[in-house]
């Protein structure tokens, strides 16, 4: 049997859960479908698929072979596209990493309107504040606020997204708005855990580098909690402007020494070195690149 289409052939059973319907994408007949699977699982001596009369699903050893296969095929296509010099339309599964706090109306719009234009793309978004390995985990693309990305990793500036230290009004009616940096010693802080856990904050003066230490009162790595933690009054936030924007034109949070106390973080689309990228990963980039609500959110 052919090795590639054998591969191709369980790759589409992997994505579709079925023979028949992968045995109809790719022109061959279910009983053939089967047999090229059980081929593979002969020469690999693993069982790939698990199988009932109604259901097909990956094995642990067939999720793991699946990934890599998948990539390999992409990778192919992508490569006889560009020697053919033929366009290959986006389509297969993106898997996507990004920050807890961009689950919200306009990301969701975001992926719709990419989603209407490239239908035969299916997202699948990761939006739980772990740091992943891209290639150890098996996801296509990355969206990250970072300073100093990964040098092992290729990144593409979207957009400028800084975070603001901001409190809630009332908060600061019963505390006070601070008069100057010195005020803020020991301030309670609903702190990034993986950032100001300690909750020492440094910042520039005329007078070079000084810190100011918060006394942290919650420490979490989902800035969705520390977001509401903050509109309660518990403390002083940095939060990004992203979810910050609507609060802070209805009064509801202000920002505390925008000018002297933020950080002047990048949104970066970060994915791994690769010379073909692949049509569903390049046109996500393009799209989330030119899309102008993204550098218009990320601001205050």
């Amino acid at each position: 049997m052919d090795t590639l289409m054998t591969v191709r052939v369980f790759c589409a059973v992997a994505e579709l859960k079925s023979f028949t319907a992968a045995a109809e994408r790719l022109g061959v007949s279910p009983a053939m479908a089967s047999k090229h699977v059980m081929q593979l699982e002969e020469r690999l001596s693993v069982r790939l698929l698990n199988r009932t009369s109604r259901h097909v699903s990956l094995t642990e050893n067939g999720a793991l072979y699946f990934e890599q296969a998948r990539r390999m095929l992409e990778g192919l296509d992508e490569l006889e596209a560009g020697i053919s010099q033929t366009a290959v339309a986006p389509k297969g599964q993106l898997r996507l990493t990004a920050p807890v706090w961009m689950a919200g109306p306009l990301f969701a719009s975001l992926l719709a309107d990419y989603r209407a234009r490239y239908p035969d793309v299916t997202l699948e978004v990761d939006l739980s504040g772990r740091l992943v390995n891209l290639v150890e985990d098996g996801f296509d693309l990355a969206l990250r606020v970072t300073a100093s990305p990964d040098p092992g990793l290729i990144a593409r500036t979207i957009a400028e997204a800084p975070f603001y230290l901001v409190a809630s009004r009332k908060f600061l009616d019963n505390r006070g708005l601070p008069t100057s940096l010195d005020e803020l010693q020991g301030a309670p802080l609903v702190a990034y855990s993986l950032v100001h856990g300690d909750g020492v904050v440094a910042h520039e003066t005329e007078k070079g580098r000084r810190t100011i230490k918060f006394t942290p009162v919650l420490l979490s790595s989902n800035e969705t909690l520390m977001y509401h933690a903050c509109l309660e009054g518990m403390g002083f936030a940095f939060l990004p402007t992203w979810m910050i924007s609507d609060d802070l034109a209805a009064g509801r949070l202000e920002c505390v020494f925008p000018d002297r106390l933020f950080f002047a973080g990048r949104l970066l689309a970060v994915y791994p070195t690769r010379k073909y990228l692949t049509a569903k990963v390049r046109s996500f980039l393009d799209f989330v690149v030119r899309d102008p609500r993204l550098k218009q959110s990320l601001h205050a």
